[in-house]
C-alpha cells in the first residue's frame, strides 16, 4: 500500500514552523469549539495530531486510488453529451472515496460540516492529491469556492451552500469569456435583477471554464447597465439545480485531461448575488483568485514531486554501459537540481500558506470581536507578506515543474516520450501551472511594484537579520552578497521610465525569488539535516541565476530596448 503523506517527510516537517502556533491559536479561536464538538480539538498538539491523521487519510487514497487511476483518465477523459459532462470512471472513484472519507470542506467550519482546518494543511492536501493526479487536482482545488461563500456571502447563502461542499459537491469559478481571458474588466455576461422574485438572471457565455458542470457555480458577470469596466461587475452564486446553463463543448486539451474544461451557455440562469454589487471583480474574485494561484502553486509542487519520483525511479532502473544511469555525474546532478528547485519552491509554497493562514484568520476573529490595535498592525502586516508572495509563488513554482518535469522527461531518453511511463502524462501535465490563473508574465505584473516599492528587498533584509549556526554561516554570507547585488540592480532602474521598468521586471523579481527561497532553504536546514544538500545546491545555483541577470541588466542600455521594440512594427510592415 502506497502513502503519499507518510513516504514524505518534508510534508509532515512543515507542521513544525514557530508559526505553526499562533495559526492554530487563531484558527481555532482559542480552541472555543472544544467540549461542544465532540471532534474538536482542545490544544495546539491534539491539532497537529488531527492533521496528521488526515493527511495519512488522504496519502493513503492518493497513492491507492487516485494515483492508480491517473492513467486510466487521462487516456478516456470526461465526456459530453446533451449539454452535460460525466466525469471519466476512474474520476468518479476518486471524487466518491474522498467524499466518503469526509475529506471535502476541510477548511470550513464545524458547523457547516469541515474540519476547520488551517491553510496548511488543506494546501498540503492540494500538493498531494496533484502528486498523485494534476488534473484531478484541479476538481479538489475548487472547493476553494467555498472560501469566497464563506468569507463574503450572507449567512442564507453560507447555510444553503457550504454543507453540500462537504458532501463531496463540486464547484467551479466562471469568470473567462471568449473575448475577456486574462482581461476580467472586459466580462460581458450579463445580470439582469427581477424585482418580483428577488433573483438573478444571467445570460451569454463563459470559456474555459474548469469543470464547468460543476453543482455549485461562482460567476462573474455585468450587473450595471452602460459599464464596460470593473466596477460594472458583481458576484453570483448558481445551483446546478435550478437550470439555465448548458455545456456547448468540452475542450480538448494537452493535459490535465481528466478535469473537464468547458464552454457554457447561460440562459436566464437563476443566480443569487454574492456580497455587494459592483465589487465582484475588485473585491471578490481578486480574492478568490489568491486562493487560486496558491492552489496552482501547490498543485506545481505536487507535480514536481511526482516528476523527481519517476527520475529518480527510473534512473536507477535503467543500466547503460554497464551500470545504472544515476552512477553518471551527467544524470545525478540533474536529479539533485530538480530536487533542490522542488524543495524550494515548496519551502516557498508553505512560507506564502503561513502567511495568508494568519491574516485570513484574523479576518475571521474581527467577525467576533474588536481586534486590538496590535492584532491589526500584524494582520495588515502578515496580508502584505501574503500579497507579495502570492505571484512569486505562482511565478516560481509553476516554472520549476515545468523545467523538473522536462528534466525529469530527459532523464527518461526516448522512453519518457513514449505513454508506457507516467512521466509523459506529467510532461504535458505541468504545462497549464504557467498560464492559468495568470499566466507567468501577469504574475510579473502583480509582483513588479514590491520590487520597485522595496517590499521584497525589506523581507529579503529580514530573512538576513536572522543568525544561523556556525556551520551555515558561508552559505549566509553569499546570500547577503545576493542581496546587495539584488539592490543595485534595484537601483539600476530607478529614474527609467516605465517600459523599460516592465520590460526587466522578470529578471529582478526572479532575483528577489532567489534569494528568498534560498533563505528559507536555509533556515529549514538548520532545522533537519535533511535539507543540507539541496541548501547547498540551490544557494550556489540562484548565486551563478542571479549573476547572469544582473551582467545582462547592468550591460544593457535604453538603446538597446529598441531592438526588441522593433518587433512589434514587423507585422504591420509585412502587412
Amino acid at each position: 500500500m502506497a502513502n503519499f503523506y507518510k513516504d514524505n517527510n518534508d510534508l509532515k516537517f512543515q507542521f513544525s514552523h514557530p508559526l505553526m502556533s499562533k495559526i492554530v491559536r487563531l484558527k481555532e479561536q482559542d480552541f472555543k469549539d472544544s467540549g461542544n464538538i465532540d471532534y474538536a480539538p482542545s490544544s495546539f498538539e491534539d491539532t497537529v495530531d488531527s492533521y496528521d491523521k488526515v493527511m495519512e487519510i488522504l496519502g493513503e487514497i492518493c497513492g491507492d486510488v487516485i494515483f492508480p487511476n491517473s492513467e486510466e483518465v487521462d487516456h478516456s477523459g470526461p465526456h459530453h453529451e446533451n449539454g452535460r459532462v460525466t466525469y471519466a470512471k476512474g474520476t468518479q472513484q476518486n471524487q466518491d472515496t474522498l467524499t466518503q472519507a469526509g475529506l471535502y470542506g476541510m477548511s470550513l467550519p464545524r458547523e457547516f460540516g469541515g474540519l476547520n482546518f488551517s491553510m496548511v494543511p488543506y494546501v498540503m492536501a492540494a500538493e498531494i492529491v496533484a502528486r498523485a493526479d494534476a488534473g484531478f487536482a484541479n476538481i479538489w482545488g475548487l472547493q476553494d469556492c467555498a472560501e469566497t461563500i464563506h468569507e463574503f456571502a450572507t449567512e442564507e447563502i453560507k447555510e444553503e451552500f457550504l454543507p453540500r461542499i462537504h458532501q463531496g459537491e463540486t464547484c467551479s469559478m466562471d469568470l473567462t469569456e471568449p473575448d475577456a481571458g486574462s482581461d476580467l474588466q472586459a466580462v460581458m455576461l450579463k445580470a439582469t435583477l427581477n424585482e418580483k422574485d428577488g433573483m438573478w438572471y444571467l445570460n451569454g457565455v463563459k470559456r474555459f471554464i474548469t469543470n464547468g458542470d460543476a453543482q455549485i457555480k461562482l460567476v462573474l458577470a455585468r450587473s450595471e447597465e452602460n459599464t464596460t469596466d470593473g466596477r460594472g461587475l458583481s458576484y453570483f452564486v448558481h445551483d446546478q439545480k435550478w437550470g439555465g446553463v448548458t455545456v456547448r463543448r468540452i475542450e480538448n486539451k494537452l493535459g490535465i485531461k481528466g478535469s473537464p474544461t468547458c464552454e457554457l451557455v447561460f440562459a436566464n440562469a437563476p443566480a443569487k448575488l454574492v456580497g455587494e454589487r459592483r465589487m465582484g471583480l475588485i473585491k471578490y474574485v481578486m480574492s478568490l483568485m489568491n486562493g487560486a494561484r496558491l492552489g496552482v502553486g501547490a498543485q506545481s509542487v505536487g507535480i514536481s514531486e511526482a516528476a523527481y519520483r519517476e527520475a529518480l525511479k527510473y534512473a536507477h532502473e535503467r543500466a547503460q554501459f554497464g551500470k545504472p544511469i544515476i552512477q553518471f555525474p551527467a544524470v545525478y546532478e540533474m536529479l539533485a537540481v530538480i530536487k533542490a528547485k522542488l524543495q524550494a519552491s515548496r519551502a516557498l509554497l508553505y512560507e506564502t500558506t503561513r502567511f495568508v493562514d494568519v491574516y485570513k484568520s484574523y479576518g475571521f476573529v474581527a467577525e467576533t470581536r474588536k481586534l486590538t490595535p496590535e492584532e491589526r498592525t500584524e494582520s495588515k502586516q502578515f496580508q502584505k507578506l501574503a500579497d507579495m508572495f502570492t505571484p512569486m509563488l505562482k511565478l516560481m513554482a509553476s516554472e520549476y515543474s515545468n523545467q523538473n518535469a522536462y528534466d525529469s522527461l530527459q532523464i527518461h531518453g526516448g522512453s519518457g516520450f513514449m505513454k508506457d511511463y507516467p512521466i509523459e502524462r506529467i510532461y504535458r501535465d505541468a504545462r497549464i501551472t504557467t498560464i492559468y490563473e495568470g499566466t507567468s508574465q501577469l504574475q510579473v505584473v502583480a509582483a513588479q511594484r514590491y520590487v520597485t516599492n522595496g517590499g521584497y528587498l525589506g523581507q529579503l533584509r529580514e530573512y538576513e537579520s536572522k543568525p544561523v549556526k556556525a556551520e551555515y554561516e558561508q552559505l549566509k554570507k553569499i546570500l547577503v552578497e545576493m542581496t546587495n547585488q539584488y539592490e543595485k540592480a534595484v537601483e539600476m532602474l530607478v529614474g527609467k521610465d516605465n517600459e523599460y521598468i516592465d520590460f526587466h521586471a522578470r529578471r529582478l523579481v526572479e532575483m528577489a525569488a532567489h534569494i528568498a527561497m534560498s533563505y528559507l532553504l536555509l533556515n529549514d536546514a538548520q532545522i533537519d539535516s535533511s535539507f543540507d544538500n539541496s541548501a547547498q545546491i540551490y544557494i550556489t545555483k540562484a548565486q551563478s541565476w542571479n549573476d547572469e541577470r544582473f551582467s545582462y541588466l547592468k550591460n544593457f542600455s535604453p538603446f538597446q530596448l529598441s531592438a526588441f521594440q522593433a518587433v512589434k512594427e514587423e507585422h504591420v510592415k509585412e502587412a
